[in-house]
């Protein structure tokens, strides 16, 4: 592909994320699936977001839930190399089919929870298992999307807070992953350069989108979130259409 045609699609997916919460590897994935083939998407959306994610870190340093942070990284770390690993050994299409019926189930839920008086948070030390999983299926497919930002608003994190959180999980979640491949061979040098120009495109989008950013209050920035997470569940289930209906029929027969 084209340098400028993929940091151009890479600026796009950044800004979109950031104002979002998240959602940058669902439009980048596709491109990279039809660019470099499936086998390449997991190692290069790695080395992507490994540079977006930095700058968003030190951007908003002093916005991070430390506490939080402290009971996510052991899980993460633990998943992505194991994650990285399976990623060697297996094809799971229907993993991703799991993953958008899981977000379109969190959407429901979530607004469903904001008409109760007084609903149960997501307490810290369930971040742990959480935290596992996520880094785990991120291991396989590259990202798991915004799977993660339904817990987060549960936990009560807003805008800046859930932003410079969220990031600092996925810079340490994708570190992770980047030594892995590394180890088991898996990251080759195209690999770093299409990821190095998604990393890059993500500079003028995050400085573009903080400013964008902090005209929104908390409120548009839920809805937001919300609205990513459907969308993120549909377009999930659309690319695994095939084996999706597959299983279906398999399982009403």
């Amino acid at each position: 592909m084209d340098i400028l045609t993929l940091f151009g699609i890479g600026f796009v997916a950044w800004l979109f994320s950031t104002l979002a919460g998240g959602g940058s590897p669902l439009i980048l994935i596709p491109i990279i699936n039809f660019s470099l083939g499936a086998s390449a998407v997991a190692p290069t959306i790695t080395v992507g977001m490994l540079f977006g994610n930095l700058q968003r870190v030190l951007w908003f340093w002093r916005s991070i839930d430390w506490s939080l942070t402290s009971w996510y990284l052991p899980g993460a770390i633990a998943g992505a190399v194991l994650g990285s690993y399976t990623l060697t050994q297996l094809n799971l299409e229907w993993l991703q089919i799991l993953m958008g019926i899981f977000l379109l189930v969190m959407v429901v839920a979530l607004v469903w929870r904001q008409q109760l008086q007084n609903p149960t948070p997501t307490q810290p030390w369930q971040f742990l298992p959480l935290g596992f999983l996520y880094a785990f299926v991120s291991g396989l497919i590259g990202s798991s999307g915004p799977v993660m930002n339904g817990f987060y608003l549960n936990y009560g994190l807003t805008k800046e807070t859930m932003i410079a959180t969220k990031s600092t999980h996925v810079l340490v979640v994708h570190i992770a992953k980047i030594l892995a491949y590394v180890s088991l061979g898996t990251l080759t040098p195209l690999h770093w350069g299409y990821g190095i120009i998604i990393g890059l495109s993500a500079i003028p989008a995050n400085w573009i989108g903080q400013y964008i950013f902090q005209k929104m209050n908390d409120r548009q920035f839920r809805q937001l979130v919300l609205a990513t997470m459907a969308v993120s569940g549909v377009v999930m289930l659309w690319q695994e259409r095939d084996v999706f209906w597959g299983m279906t029929l398999w399982l009403a027969f």
